[in-house]
């Protein structure tokens, strides 16, 4: 195909118009190779949801500690409780610990 042929088509003479071209490198630079390209917007706004997600697990967080703090300002609760997490005992106390056969690690577990 010579090019007299190829000027005859009506893509061709559309492509070769000057404003499309330089369209089409700008569209291009735009989307790919800029530092504001498309490409790391969407990595940006990919890293956002994660953070958004996260700061409402660390919200939910501190409204479940705001709330054992209500309960833990009774000496009762917080003797309670320090009792069941730490294993903490009175004096001239004992405490057995009580593990339940589905509870121990065996050697087919591993």
């Amino acid at each position: 195909m010579k090019y007299k042929d190829l000027k005859q088509k009506s893509w061709f003479r559309f492509m070769s118009n000057k404003y499309v071209l330089v369209l089409t490198v700008f569209i291009i630079w735009m989307l790919f190779l800029d530092s504001n390209s498309w490409l790391i917007h969407r990595e940006l706004n990919q890293e956002i949801k994660e953070i958004e997600a996260n700061k409402s697990y660390y919200q939910q967080e501190i409204e479940k500690d705001k709330q054992i703090l209500l309960e833990l300002e009774d000496s009762i609760e917080i003797e309670r409780f320090a009792r069941e997490t730490y294993f903490m005992k009175r004096p001239n106390e004992e405490i057995y610990i009580i593990e339940y056969e589905d509870s121990l690690k065996t050697d087919s577990d591993e």
